[in-house]
């Protein structure tokens, strides 16, 4: 049997799931660096680790660079009689100093990670329990960070060296010669370039044979030599032309290289947050591996007063409970340096399976931040009401069920696909000989029958812009209704016509509408009397659209709520004509954590001046919504003479509208995770897809940041 079957190994289990474990493999390596907690006051301590894995994780710390939360709203503690909370600025002082939400104490960020390096000197006050005493702080920090040959100083200085290759022991004794550092400085970037590309086309990197002797040694190899094929200057020291144990091209190098990049794009896109003000986007999918997959997008406006939707990361929750997703929350706010005091809005899809879970989410949240507003994504909830009630018509739901029938009946034969393929043929030659066919791009392309969905991208209309705003959104809902009660009072005469001509021209029986109708298979003794006419437009069209407009009414329940009525004020169309002081004195009392008592007085006075600028100048006159007026004031500058208002309509710009840009990263994961690789890991997923996404974040980069990260993940044979 062992012929065909590899035994295997016996492995103690406990070795495993303890990270101090000294048998812990290459892959739980990787999830220990991808789940490192953030919050000193709850980190695994630096001795429990296995020795083997130590400085990796060290090292990551230390690019991370301290925790410290400095939009946290510090809670105040009575010492001494007198309510004392944390000084952020302390943070400018020390960099060393990291602060413990969950324990309101302080740390030392070197001597967590080195102090097990030295004789257990002194207490653990800055490692261990927190150090919480801020009425004697700053005489504690002194004293912590000592004379010359203290344990923080030592901790600080081997935690340099641990950063700067050219002090460590390896590089002193190799002694690399500065043509063998411009050798690997030219390999290490060369294959950059090669994962640059491989990442932004969202492509894979390994072959199914990377033997010397493969035709194809897949796309990263391919590429590499490609580059070295053009530039003679790479080829001479890459592959076979460089030195066996420094070819870069190891599966470990390229997802060094990979998680690089992704870091980098991650820190370039929450240093643009900075302490702004946030809200989430979270939804859920499986791929196609069936592991269910938890992506997140933060919205927030930036300098220029415009909305922005960043991809940060996607996550694989083995439990979809709300606590599970908290937690899968929690973490990503603790690795990325958010704090929940910034959050100002929250939006799930309302169509997702786990929408029970999401709403305990909500809930979860809310409980934290109350100021951290739920609000419907507008487009979802649009969608799910139309299709809804259209559902629960039985000859609306018989249609589309027979549609579906044909479309799996021709789907499933080539013949039946060749046939329709021949037609639709004859029908494009037939209209371009009485010259009726409407040309342009995209149209007349060979096609097969498109089976009816729930929610198509076509189908969301504006409510799927990345930069709608919440007000603009109201608008559009409010649009749809009117629409629809247009429809129902006079467009059904049109309709007919629309119907008749289709089946005129596909040689289908049209009923004549005067003539009673008859139900086939039904006798016609006991049947109720009635036209083909009230059968279809009062029976059919009059009973969906007044179940629509009434799910719409029922589901949007919260557009008549005070919240946002009190938003559309800021609206700027018409010359402001929406403007009411009181409702928007009144908006800013629901963010009691931003306008204080005093700031709600200087709102009052600011909007008066405020209102009467804007009517008066011609920059303010013409614009449409509250997006384009936030852009409109910052470009003149009027968001520095009125910071009250501006600060309001940041608020309501954050309010997330639709998880278009959720679903987008779900359609980009099918891309990168594909039937053939579908054993992609789950970190190498969330690299891979954060460079895809923010693609244009990622080529702000410069190569040389990227190749410092890489260098210091570990230590290295070659030097930069």
């Amino acid at each position: 049997m062992e012929r065909f079957f590899k035994r295997k190994l016996s492995t103690d289990s406990s070795s495993l799931s303890n990270p101090g474990s000294s048998n812990a493999r290459p892959i739980e390596v990787d999830e220990i660096l991808a789940n490192l907690q953030a919050d000193p006051g709850l980190r695994t301590r630096m001795a429990d680790y296995s020795p083997n894995i130590r400085d990796e994780i060290r090292r990551a710390y230390l690019q991370k660079g301290p925790c410290q939360p400095r939009s946290y709203k510090f809670p105040q503690t009575n010492q001494s009689g007198i309510n004392r909370p944390f000084i952020a600025h302390w943070f400018d002082d020390h960099d060393w100093l990291e602060y413990s939400i969950a324990k309101d104490a302080a740390f030392c960020l070197h001597c967590y990670l080195f102090k097990s390096n030295f004789d257990q000197v002194g207490g653990d006050a800055f490692t261990g329990v927190g150090f919480n005493n801020w009425k004697k702080a700053k005489e504690r920090f002194n004293l912590h960070i000592g004379p010359v040959g203290s344990v923080h100083n030592q901790a600080r200085e081997v935690a340099y060296n641990l950063m700067h290759q050219t002090t460590h022991i390896e590089t002193i004794v190799i002694k690399q010669t500065s043509q063998a550092r411009t050798a690997y400085r030219t390999c290490l970037n060369a294959s950059l370039k090669c994962t640059r590309y491989l990442l932004r086309q969202g492509l894979s990197f390994r072959g199914h044979d990377e033997s010397a002797q493969s035709s194809n040694k897949g796309n990263y190899l391919e590429l590499l030599q490609f580059l070295a094929d053009h530039d003679e200057k790479v080829k001479a020291v890459v592959l076979e032309n460089a030195p066996g144990n420094l070819k870069l091209i190891a599966p470990s190098i390229q997802k060094d290289l990979v998680n690089s990049c992704a870091k980098e794009t991650i820190d370039l896109i929450l240093s643009d947050v900075k302490d702004r003000y946030f809200s989430i986007m979270v939804d859920e999918a499986r791929d196609v591996s069936i592991k269910e997959q938890m992506a997140m997008v933060l919205r927030y406006v930036n300098d220029k007063g415009q909305i922005i939707e960043r991809f940060v990361g996607v996550q694989h929750v083995t439990d979809t409970t709300s606590s599970a997703l908290k937690e899968a929350i929690d973490e990503f706010f603790s690795s990325a340096n958010l704090s929940f005091f910034k959050l100002r809005g929250q939006g799930y899809d309302g169509a997702s399976n786990m929408r029970g879970e999401f709403n305990g989410l909500k809930t979860k949240i809310l409980r934290e931040q109350p100021c951290a507003f739920y609000v419907h994504c507008f487009a979802h909830q649009l969608q799910l009401a139309l299709v809804a009630v259209a559902k629960k018509n039985i000859d609306v739901n018989s249609f589309f069920t027979t549609a579906n029938s044909l479309v799996n009946v021709v789907g499933a034969s080539c013949k039946r696909r060749d046939a329709l393929r021949a037609q639709y043929q004859e029908e494009l030659v037939r209209a371009f000989e009485d010259d009726c066919l409407i040309t342009g791009r995209g149209l007349n392309q060979e096609r097969t029958l498109i089976r009816a969905g729930d929610t198509r991208w076509n189908s969301h209309y504006a409510l799927q812009k990345k930069d709608q705003d919440i007000v603009s959104a109201m608008n559009l809902v409010k649009t749809c209704k009117e629409n629809l009660q247009l429809m129902r009072d006079n467009e059904f005469e049109e309709l007919v016509e629309q119907a008749s001509s289709f089946c005129y021209k596909h040689d289908i029986i049209v009923p004549t509408m005067d003539e009673e109708y008859v139900i086939p298979g039904r006798s016609r003794r006991n049947a109720p009397m009635k036209t083909n006419y009230h059968r279809y437009r009062v029976e059919i069209f009059i009973h969906v659209i007044d179940g629509q407009l009434a799910e719409l009414n029922d589901r949007f329940n919260e557009v008549s709520t005070e919240l946002l009525t009190c938003l559309a004020c800021l609206s700027p169309k018409n010359n402001f004509v929406a403007f009411d002081k009181r409702k928007l004195v009144r908006l800013a009392q629901f963010y009691p954590y931003d306008f204080s008592d005093r700031d709600l007085l200087m709102l009052e006075d600011q909007l008066g001046v405020y209102v009467h600028h804007m009517r008066s100048s011609s920059d303010f006159s013409q614009l449409e919504g509250i997006s384009s007026l936030a852009e409109k004031m910052v470009e003149k500058g009027m968001h520095e003479i009125f910071p009250f208002v501006y600060l309001l309509l940041t608020l309501a710009l954050v309010l997330p509208v639709a998880t278009a840009s959720v679903e987008r990263a779900f359609s980009a994961m099918n891309i990168i995770k594909n039937p053939l690789r579908n054993r992609m890991g789950d970190q190498w997923l969330n690299d891979s897809l954060i460079v895809y996404i923010e693609r244009d974040v990622f080529a702000c980069i410069d190569n040389e940041i990227i190749m410092q990260r890489f260098q210091n993940m570990k230590t290295r044979r070659g030097q930069l």
